[in-house]
């Protein structure tokens, strides 16, 4: 017998089904048909949910926000150095990905960016957000004392964003022979230690006081 579902729980079975399939068809090439097919439902039951195909990918994406933003929001918040939480954030963010595979695919699809302008900005959006935390974290490590003070903060945050899209497409085209995470923490570790104070700075007390904030307004972390 057949549990009859909300249409808020039946719209959110078919986007987590349109995440899984997508993993294993590609996305450009997931059809409504197969995801109707795997949730036992009727192509015209997929429609009454989500009217055209673009409206469901929209709703893919926020699901995706969502689950980057449950995560990012843990972390900000955290009690921690800064190193700490870019290691934390990072760790996050690679372990969804794990789990989740189809979100790089998603990401980089570019039939999709192509058929929908709101899809792409909303991923831009994404982007913009995840940048910005990890520019605040450097900024947090320059004033307290773990990250050198020459550092561009937004340079340095592109940086760890490039490492993290290098390491996704390597494990990708590897076939995930190697766990995500695990791999991603020993290499961000790698890079953290190029963002931090010399030895001999770490040796004085002066220059493990938290430096003196200036007064010109801090760069916008957005």
């Amino acid at each position: 017998m057949r549990i009859r579902k909300s249409a808020e729980e039946r719209k959110s079975e078919i986007v987590e089904t349109a995440l899984r399939l997508a993993d294993k068809v590609g996305p450009d090439r997931l059809s409504t048909e197969a995801i109707a097919k795997a949730i036992h439902l009727t192509q015209a039951a997929i429609f009454r949910h989500f009217p055209a195909k673009q409206d469901l990918w929209e709703a893919v994406v926020a699901r995706i926000g969502e689950k980057f933003q449950q995560r990012w929001l843990g972390i900000e918040d955290a009690e921690a150095p800064a190193p700490e939480k870019l290691q934390m954030l990072i760790t996050s963010q690679l372990k969804l990905i794990q789990s989740t595979p189809a979100i790089p695919a998603i990401l980089l699809s570019r039939e999709l960016h192509a058929e929908n302008e709101r899809l792409r900005k909303l991923f831009h959006g994404m982007m913009e957000r995840f940048h910005g935390l990890i520019t605040g974290f450097i900024e947090d490590g320059e004033q307290s004392g773990h990250f050198r003070g020459d550092l561009d903060p937004r340079d340095a945050a592109f940086l760890v964003i490039g490492l993290v899209q290098g390491l996704v497409l390597r494990w990708s085209l590897s076939g995930r022979m190697f766990d995500l995470a695990d791999e991603g923490s020993r290499l961000l570790s790698v890079q953290l230690a190029t963002f931090g104070v010399s030895s001999e700075q770490t040796a004085s007390p002066a220059a493990r006081a938290p430096k003196e904030r200036s007064s010109v307004p801090a760069r916008s972390r957005t």
